[in-house]
């Protein structure tokens, strides 16, 4: 079993007792709750009589549901309109801090919790959403959680656990100009599988993730789960503390210091043990974009849809399917492949810096005619980032919409969806049948850059033909 992880120095520090049956009550630091899976267990708590335990490690914002065109209230969907209002009174019953509409600090709950400085190294985090391993980047162990669970740790501010195996994924090198953290990640989840990290917390280490700033982190830690595992994270480092330094809710003062002295001291030792090691290269991946309906069906957009032949015999029944469902012929180059709807956004890479590597390539550029291209920043803060920084009038003028925030197209459980049988080019996190609000409609996942260079072109594209106008700000450390 691992020893001197992070993961296990995290777990040990908040376990609260084993459990009959081999499980740990792990108590959970920080809480985030959104319109979608808290009404059920609000409900179960009023059944029970039971109140919020620590309502003050209790977060909400509102980020599934709303429209990105217009945010006026109430909703032109009832039943979105419904969830928000009760997502309010339960806050206001609970004393529950609520990230609204208009606050300056609303957006999606994976992207807020982190500009606001609430997620830091050395916490458990859980939030009823599964891309809650996000805020693994800070060196948290952050778990997705169902809406029994939630209601578990509003009543208890705990979760009944089973602990995980670690993984250390080391990655060599750098990634090329052109490469993201969402090539890398693909290009991971291709390697090992939607299975490959069932039972494990994967820790993403090595020279190519120690260069990542935070956002590249939180993207690559976003996708931990379409790999199977339960959580990724980061140790905390440099990049770490400058990032969360001056944030509204990190340490300040002499406790900054303290703090900074702690979070150093969870890092994995050196004489950690884990009970796997894979390694990647991060020089030898390309630009990497899904052709089917699993986030591991993924290829260089320099590679061709592989044949059944080049395929483990496991894979090879839903490789036919995705082969009928996406319309593709084995074989076949996914470059040139036309694309429909062109969607940047989303809390795998909805971030400032996504907006800045798309922009760059949609600068002096048009969006290719036929193509509905839209930008949908991740909180209400990106957006006025960006804004300040003319990166929507860029978008703009390049023939794209610049919407309000919000989960947008990526889950469709608001007005952002495909429609019928047309092809999306995605900065999202899933490629599921139906995900993006058509039962037809195909998503193709692929880094912000390249889903700018798919919107000028009218179809996939290597973005590494296509040389920046203008080289994008450093990204956010």
């Amino acid at each position: 079993m691992s020893a001197g992880t992070l993961y296990d120095k995290v777990w040990d520090l908040h376990r609260v007792a084993e459990l009959p049956g081999g499980a740990t009550q792990l108590f959970i630091g920080l809480h985030l709750i959104h319109e979608v899976t808290s009404p059920q267990a609000f409900a179960a708590l009023r059944d029970l009589g039971l109140s919020v335990r620590h309502p003050e490690r209790t977060v909400a914002t509102v980020d599934h549901i709303v429209p990105t065109t217009s945010q006026a209230r109430p909703f032109a969907d009832p039943l979105a309109e419904e969830m928000l209002a009760t997502l309010e009174a339960n806050c206001a019953a609970h004393g529950i801090v609520l990230h609204g509409l208009g606050s300056g600090r609303q957006g999606i709950v994976h992207v807020i919790a982190p500009e606001l400085g609430l997620t830091q190294p050395g916490m458990t985090v859980a939030c009823g959403d599964s891309h809650t391993s996000t805020h693994g980047a800070f060196g948290a162990i952050a778990f997705g959680i169902g809406t029994s669970q939630v209601r578990d740790v509003l009543a208890s501010q705990s979760l009944a656990m089973n602990k995980l195996k670690v993984r250390r994924l080391w990655v060599e090198g750098r990634l090329q100009p052109g490469v993201y953290a969402k090539d890398l990640v693909l290009h991971i989840i291709r390697v090992l599988g939607v299975r490959g990290g069932v039972g494990y917390a994967y820790e993403f280490a090595g020279p190519a993730i120690e260069a990542l700033s935070m956002e590249e982190r939180m993207t690559l830690c976003n996708m931990a789960i379409e790999g199977g595992a339960r959580c990724g994270y980061v140790n905390p480092d440099a990049t770490t503390f400058a990032y969360l330094r001056g944030r509204p809710f990190a340490p300040s003062g002499d406790d900054w210091e303290r703090a900074v002295a702690w979070w150093s001291s969870l890092a994995s030792g050196a004489d950690a043990v884990f009970d796997d090691e894979v390694r990647f290269d991060a020089a030898a991946i390309a630009p990497t974009v899904t052709w089917g309906i699993t986030p591991g069906q993924g290829i260089g957009v320099d590679e061709a849809v592989p044949t059944p032949e080049q395929l483990d015999p496991e894979e090879r029944p839903i490789a036919e399917e995705a082969y009928r469902y996406m319309d593709l012929v084995p074989g076949a180059p996914i470059a040139g492949l036309p694309v429909d709807v062109c969607f940047i956004g989303s809390c795998t890479n909805g971030r400032l810096s996504d907006l800045r590597a798309a922009a760059a390539i949609a600068r002096g550029r048009q969006v290719a005619p036929g193509v509905r291209a839209f930008v949908v920043p991740g909180s209400e803060q990106v957006a006025a980032e960006a804004e300040a920084e003319g990166l929507d009038a860029v978008f703009r003028q390049a023939g794209f919409e610049w919407r309000e925030p919000g989960c947008s197209m990526c889950l469709a459980m608001n007005p952002d969806r495909l429609e019928g049988r047309q092809i999306s080019a995605s900065s999202s996190n899933r490629n599921f049948k139906g995900r993006q609000g058509s039962s037809t409609g195909r998503t193709l996942l692929m880094s912000p850059a390249m889903v700018a260079a798919a919107a000028v072109r009218g179809a996939v594209t290597d973005v590494r033909t296509l040389s920046p106008t203008e080289v994008p700000a450093p990204a956010l450390r």
